[in-house]
């Protein structure tokens, strides 16, 4: 169980973030361009990174705790998916609390009825 416990947080992660998409309308899933110019460069940087982290002996990672997939350059497979899913988790917050802010700056139809302004 050990090994697969990069994973599982990851998941968990995910899991916590879903709502953002679908309660609070964040829209991040529904805007792919948005998506992939946000994420890849994440990745890209920070696999060359830990690639030339780890070719220099500057820190390598617990076997315990990984699955043994391992990318080029002895990248461990869940270093790619920490890089994919922190990025999006941060956006779909970011973009939640952006929509969520915009909506509660929005005047209310009623207060701008009786000409009551915020």
């Amino acid at each position: 169980m050990d090994r697969w416990q990069y994973l599982i947080v990851m998941a968990i992660c995910l899991l916590l973030t879903a709502p953002l998409e679908i309660v609070l309308g964040a829209r991040v899933y529904r805007r792919p361009v948005l998506l992939t110019h946000t994420v890849l460069p994440v990745v890209a940087i920070f696999l060359v990174w830990d690639g030339l982290a780890i070719a220099a002996d500057v820190w390598s990672y617990n076997p315990r705790y990984l699955t043994g997939i391992r990318l080029p350059f002895a990248i461990p497979l869940e270093e790619l998916v920490f890089f994919l899913v922190i990025p999006l988790c941060g956006l779909l917050t970011y973009e939640a609390v952006t929509t969520l802010l915009a909506r509660l700056r929005r005047p209310r139809a009623g207060a701008l009825r009786k000409g009551v302004q915020r």
